[in-house]
Parts: C-alpha cells; sequence; structure tokens
C-alpha cells in the first residue's frame, strides 16, 4: 500500500524562499512551488517530521484542510462549522487557534479566532453533547487560519511553537537576532566552513552558534523534539526515531568561529547559549571592543548585525557604522564581510562599495544585507588588474 502524500506550507522570512526551496529539494520534498514568504510541497508523514526537525529556514510546517471564499462573519462560522473536525480533534483533547488577517472586511484577529473556536466547539456540542477545551499555551491541536481580503485558508500546525525556538537560547540581551533569520544570513554569505568565521558584535551569539550548527550538520530540532504533530493520534513515534537517526553529526574539529563582543555579559549570554547547543568547544569566545578585536589570518566571512539605531541618537550611530567600515578596511584584507541593518543612513557611513545588496525583514523592519568584499588597495586598483 502506498504511503499517503499530502500537501504541505513552510512558512519563511521574506527573503529566505529560495534557500527553503534548497533544503526541501535536499530532504526530498515533491512539488515544490515558491511563494511569498513560503514555500508549498507535498510529502508523506516521513517528510512532515523530517521538515519539522531539519528544516532551519522553516518558521511553521503547515497542513492545508480548506480554502473558502467568505463575505462575512456568518459565511466564516459556516465554513468552519462544515469541516468535520472529529477527524483531528478528540472530545479528551485540547485545541487552539491562530488567525493572520490582511483584509478589510476581517479586521480584528482577536474576533476571529473566537468565532472559529466557537464553531468547533458547536459542531462537537450538537455531535457529541460536549465539547473540547482550549488551551493557548500547549494544545494538541493549532488550528491556522489566513484571511487574505476574502479567501479563508485554514491548515493544522504541525509545529507547535515557531521552528525558531530551537531550544538553545537560554540566555539573551536586548534586540535578539532569530534564529532562523541568522541561519539564513549565514547561509546567505556563501561561508565555507574551511574558512574562519566572526561576529565581532556577537549579542548573545546566534549567528556564530547557527554556523556552528550549520557546518556540524546538526539539526536545528536537535535539543528540542517538541512539536504539535506529536500529540496527534496518528503520531509515529518509530518513524519519527527513523528521521532523528538518519541526520548524522559531521565529525568537524577544526573549525574555526570566533564570537566577540565589547559587553561581558552577551559574551556570558552568548556562551551559555552555545553550551545549551552542545557547539561551545567550537567557538571562541572574547571580550572585546571590535576595534581592538584581532582576526584570524584566512580569507575568512565576517557578519554582523549592528545596532540599527532604537537606543541610539543616529550621529553616534553614523560614527559607529564609519569606524566598522574603517575596522574591515585596516585589518579583514582577504575576507568578505555582511553588515544586517535596517538603517540605511549609518549603511552609508561604511564607506565601503558593497557587492551585493540583499533585502530582508527582522520582524516588521526592513532590512539590507549588504557584502563588502575586502581585497588589498582600492577596489579600482583591483578592477584594473
Amino acid at each position: 500500500m502506498t504511503e499517503k502524500v499530502f500537501t504541505m506550507v513552510a512558512k519563511t522570512f521574506y527573503g529566505l524562499e529560495d534557500l527553503l526551496v534548497s533544503e526541501l529539494e535536499g530532504l526530498g520534498a515533491l512539488h515544490i512551488r515558491k511563494l511569498n514568504r513560503a514555500v508549498q510541497f507535498s510529502g508523506n508523514q516521513k517528510i512532515l517530521y523530517s521538515t519539522n526537525y531539519m528544516l532551519r529556514t522553516a518558521l511553521k510546517i503547515l497542513i492545508p484542510i480548506a480554502t473558502s471564499e467568505i463575505r462575512d462573519e456568518k459565511a466564516l462560522y459556516e465554513c468552519i462549522r462544515g469541516i468535520p473536525w472529529y477527524n483531528y480533534l478528540a472530545l479528551k483533547d485540547t485545541f487552539a487557534v491562530e488567525a493572520v488577517l490582511r483584509s478589510d472586511t476581517f479586521t480584528h484577529s482577536r474576533y476571529v479566532e473566537q468565532k472559529i473556536k466557537d464553531a468547533v466547539a458547536d459542531q462537537f456540542r450538537d455531535k457529541y453533547g460536549r465539547r473540547p477545551s482550549v488551551d493557548l499555551k500547549d494544545p494538541v491541536l493549532r488550528i491556522h487560519a489566513n484571511i487574505v481580503k476574502n479567501t479563508l485558508r485554514l491548515s493544522l500546525d504541525s509545529s507547535g511553537d515557531a521552528l525558531f525556538k530551537r531550544g538553545y537560547r537560554t540566555g539573551q540581551g536586548a534586540a535578539p537576532l532569530n534564529e532562523v533569520l541568522a541561519a539564513g544570513l549565514v547561509q546567505l554569505s556563501g561561508w565555507k566552513e574551511s574558512s574562519p568565521f566572526v561576529d565581532f558584535m556577537c549579542g548573545s551569539g546566534t549567528l556564530p552558534v547557527e554556523a556552528a550548527l550549520l557546518a556540524l550538520n546538526i539539526p536545528p530540532g536537535g535539543i528540542r523534539h517538541d512539536y504539535g504533530f506529536r500529540k496527534w493520534s496518528d503520531y509515529n513515534q518509530e518513524l519519527y526515531k527513523e528521521v532523528v537517526a538518519e541526520c548524522v553529526r559531521k565529525g568537524r574539529h577544526n573549525l574555526r568561529i570566533y564570537a566577540s563582543d565589547i559587553s561581558q555579559a552577551a559574551v556570558h549570554n552568548a556562551r551559555k547559549n552555545a553550551r545549551q547547543a552542545g557547539i561551545e568547544k567550537y567557538i571562541g569566545f572574547s571580550v572585546s571592543p571590535f576595534r581592538d578585536f584581532n582576526p584570524p589570518d584566512g580569507r575568512g566571512t565576517v557578519i554582523i548585525n549592528p545596532p540599527y539605531g532604537e537606543r541610539m541618537k543616529q550621529e553616534n550611530l553614523n560614527d559607529l557604522y564609519e569606524g566598522i567600515g574603517d575596522k574591515l578596511k585596516k585589518d579583514f584584507t582577504g575576507y568578505q564581510a555582511w553588515i544586517f541593518s535596517s538603517n540605511r543612513e549609518a549603511l552609508k557611513h561604511v564607506g565601503l562599495h558593497p557587492e551585493r545588496k540583499l533585502t530582508l525583514y527582522n520582524g516588521p523592519l526592513e532590512c539590507r544585507f549588504h557584502q563588502y568584499l575586502l581585497y588589498e588597495g582600492s577596489r579600482k586598483e583591483r578592477t584594473i588588474k
């Protein structure tokens, strides 16, 4: 008997879709189709488990179950009421609803979520005389509703907590970088594992930790093991164990990853996170102003996520970015450097010509990811040669 193949959608950040497509191809997903901030694909139950456990650039894995045109709240209620929820949910189970809206008709997500809860509960009450309970923190089933204009797309959330919650971040400072975004930045940079990786403004260490996990082929779910699908009635524990066993860690011992920050507290948190992820020994930590950081030899990669200006005056921020550019020019010859920031004005003060400019988002902030190639001499001299 052929194992059932079904459609899934992996959510991601804008700008990471192509990376996610490549990851899905590597896992053997079928019928892959790139969307906006998402990738649609098909696969069996093993692919469902694998994508949750192994994808570095996915935020959620959703299973679509219904699409409908709805014009008002009555149509919304009737649509939800008509879905056989007893196929997905038992009376003893708990459930929760999350709604994401881009609609002039439906503008309040909490109201939409309540209408969907009511419709599910009423269906069970009519059929069994009782209803399942709502649990917002740890439900058996998470129902995801997306309404764009008047189109409702309903999905089951197989991930539970968002997949950026790897489980290693126990210490963090202000405005930590999302793990999925950090993993994407490392991959977009094209960093080669045999060369140095440097983050001299490391904060809580997300970039160097994600670089180490990538280089060692440690799955992002390696210390988490908590997913929505594990609470479902069709959960296959042996199949999940098979997925975990197939992910073989690389036996590398020569990684050169360096994380530094001016804040001792930040480096303490970064080291703590690396220890929780099981890769502390692969990262060289130091407390230092970036101007004093001594880079390792070799044609390496620098990725930094400097302050954007929320807690600094623009004038001071411009000086900071100018100092970053001076440091890169002076001490990082032969490296490629990447700066991730939402502050376009400050980026102008780096004083280097960006080889590439990528647009990404950090939450609601539109950001630029700029690549600088640091040759000896001027760029003009390099071109003439």
